[in-house]
C-alpha cells in the first residue's frame, strides 16, 4: 500500500449525518452489544455504552459481571445491562445484536477468554479493544469484519516488538497491523492513524488532556454506535476517531486539559453528530 496519508475532515462525513426521518424508530439505528467489565472494571462498559448512545445507536446492551449491573443502570438507565457468568449466557444477546464491542475492561481471566472465544464465533462486525487485543496477541487471527483499536503498547504486543519500535515508525506499524490482522486498524495516540487495506488517514485533532483512563472505552463506544447505524468499517473508524478527538478539544477549550475525564466528552458528542 502506498504511504499517501489523508487527513480526516469532518466535511467528508456531513452527508452521512443528515437529520433523521420524522417516522424513524430505534430499530433503524442498530443494537450495540458491549462485552466486558471484569471485576472492578464495570465503568469501562458503562462509558462505552453511554458513548454509543450519544452518537445515535438505537439500542445498547452490556454483558458484564453481575456485580456491576446496579451501578450501570443507575448511571445510565437507557443501557440494558445483563449479568453473564458463562459464555453460553451470551447466545441470546448475540442473536439480537447488530454490532459487538469486546475487550473494554474484559481482563484476561478464564471468564474473559471464554467470552471472547464466543464472540469470535459470531458473524457480526466487531470492535476489538483493550484486553480483546491483548488476548488476540496471544492467539492471532485475521478478519475483514473487525476494527482493532490498539494504543501503542497493545500494538507492540500484537506485533511482538517494543513500544519504542512502534513509536519510531507509527505509519509502518499500523500498516503491519492491518496486513497481519485484517479489517481496519486504529493506532491510537497523538495523531491517531486509521488504516484499511487501501487507505491510510490521520486525525490531527485531540490534546494531551485526553491521556486519562476511560478515553479508549469512549472511543470504542463511539465507533460501535456509528457502526450500528450502518456506517462502513472505515467510515465508523475515521468519523469515530474524529468525533472523539474533537470532543476532547472542546472540553479542553471550556475547562482546560489537566483534569479532563472521559465522561466529560459525552455532551459534546451528541452536539457533534447533529451538525
Amino acid at each position: 500500500m502506498k504511504e499517501k496519508i489523508s487527513t480526516i475532515k469532518f466535511e467528508d462525513f456531513k452527508s452521512l449525518l443528515i437529520p433523521r426521518l420524522r417516522d424513524a424508530h430505534k430499530g433503524l439505528f442498530g443494537h450495540t452489544l458491549i462485552i466486558g467489565g471484569n471485576n472492578g472494571m464495570g465503568g469501562a462498559v458503562c462509558l462505552a455504552g453511554v458513548a454509543a448512545l450519544r452518537v445515535g445507536a438505537g439500542l445498547v446492551s452490556v454483558a458484564t459481571k453481575k456485580e456491576h449491573i446496579s451501578a450501570i443502570i443507575s448511571q445510565c438507565p437507557e443501557i440494558m445491562a445483563h449479568a453473564v457468568t458463562k459464555a453460553k449466557n451470551l447466545n441470546a444477546l448475540l442473536r439480537k445484536a447488530t454490532v459487538l464491542i469486546v475487550g473494554v475492561g474484559l481482563g484476561q481471566t478464564y471468564w474473559s477468554k471464554q467470552l471472547l472465544k464466543q464472540v469470535l464465533r459470531s458473524s457480526q462486525p466487531k470492535i476489538m479493544d483493550a484486553d480483546a487485543i491483548n488476548l488476540l496477541a496471544q492467539q492471532p487471527s485475521i478478519s475483514d469484519k473487525w476494527i482493532l483499536t490498539p494504543h501503542p503498547g497493545e500494538a507492540a504486543r500484537l506485533l511482538h516488538c517494543s513500544l519504542q519500535a512502534i513509536q519510531a515508525n507509527r505509519i509502518h506499524a499500523v500498516q503491519e497491523l492491518q496486513y497481519k490482522y485484517g479489517g481496519v486498524v486504529v493506532l491510537k495516540g497523538s495523531g491517531s492513524l486509521v488504516c484499511t487495506e487501501n487507505s491510510l488517514s490521520i486525525c490531527k485533532a485531540g490534546n494531551p488532556g485526553m491521556a486519562s483512563g476511560g478515553m479508549g472505552d469512549v472511543l470504542s463506544g463511539i465507533i460501535g454506535g456509528l457502526l450500528a447505524q450502518q456506517f462502513t468499517l472505515r467510515q465508523a473508524a475515521e468519523l469515530g476517531v474524529y468525533l472523539h478527538a474533537t470532543a476532547g478539544d472542546l472540553v479542553a477549550m471550556q475547562k482546560g486539559e489537566r483534569g479532563m475525564i472521559a465522561s466529560d466528552l459525552m455532551d459534546f458528542l451528541s452536539k457533534l453528530v447533529n451538525p
